[in-house]
């Protein structure tokens, strides 16, 4: 892993966007930087594993947000845009750094485990593989939200997939890709 790398710091950035009662995505977004498309995929992600999930609209929001910039991902941008219409969605400031808080323990011990692994499945072609996977994820999270807490599932497939991009660390993005071939198989099992 990068030395200058760490989740802890990606959380404490985010977190530590706003001194105001809110927090914007916008304010989020510029303080991950705005070519940061990794940490943008991930946090939205860490979001739905959260307690934040059970809050009603949350998981469409973060699955618009994991979608829009998966798809920037796979075109090719060389920065994210997202609408203003997400932009300007705030969280409480206190709640976003009551979750960071608690992200921090499992974060920190993903910063210890990691190192340069499989570095071939972070890198194209490959990539394209884990970037669709997000992208599909990403667009079935509203549908999800039906269900309470069915979409932390496909948060914790774009949180490997997610994490394996950031970190450059290839067994996390084979971890997500052996939990698809998991929910593949399960789904097939339940409908055939």
């Amino acid at each position: 892993m990068p030395e200058d790398f760490s989740i802890v710091s990606l959380i404490d950035r985010a977190v530590t966007a706003s001194d105001d009662r809110t927090t914007s995505v916008a304010q989020i977004l510029q303080a991950l930087g705005r070519n940061s498309f990794a940490p943008n995929l991930l946090l939205p992600a860490v979001a739905v594993l959260s307690p934040l999930s059970g809050v009603p609209l949350v998981s469409t929001f973060c699955g618009c947000v994991i979608a829009l910039v998966s798809a920037q991902m796979l075109v090719g941008r060389d920065h994210i845009w997202l609408p203003q219409v997400l932009m300007r969605r705030k969280i409480a400031t206190a709640r976003l750094r009551q979750v960071g808080e608690t992200m921090k323990t499992p974060a920190g011990w993903l910063d210890r485990i990691t190192r340069p692994r499989l570095r071939f499945l972070s890198q194209m072609p490959f990539a394209v593989v884990p970037r669709m996977i997000c992208l599909v994820g990403g667009m079935v999270m509203p549908f999800l939200e039906l269900v309470p807490f069915t979409s932390s599932i496909i948060g914790a497939v774009v949180t490997l997939l997610g994490f394996g991009m950031l970190a450059r660390d290839g067994l996390f993005t084979l971890l997500g890709l052996l939990a698809v071939a998991g929910l593949a198989g399960g789904l097939i099992w339940l409908l055939g």
